[in-house]
């Protein structure tokens, strides 16, 4: 899968979680860019992602997340692996 191909299912999970189909992700997107991301909005996120993608983050991953790119980067390793 490629990088383009992740971004375009993240978009589709940040639609869902957030109940809005005006979200576009992209590297440098932050919790601060997306009203109502907050630690709540977080774990359903982290869910919904690990669903959509069929991978597991480890707590290390998940505090480490500064934005949507290293979220990116993660899956493609998680993919890899």
């Amino acid at each position: 899968m490629t990088r383009e191909e992740i971004f375009v299912q993240l978009n589709g999970v940040f639609r869902d979680v957030f109940d809005n189909e005006d979200i576009v992700v992209t590297d440098v997107t932050t919790a601060g860019d997306i009203e109502g991301w907050d630690s709540l909005m977080h774990i359903s996120l982290i869910s919904a992602v690990e669903d959509e993608f069929d991978i597991k983050f480890n707590m290390k991953e998940v505090v480490s997340m500064e934005n949507v790119g290293e979220m990116a980067d993660i899956i493609v390793r998680e993919l890899e692996g």
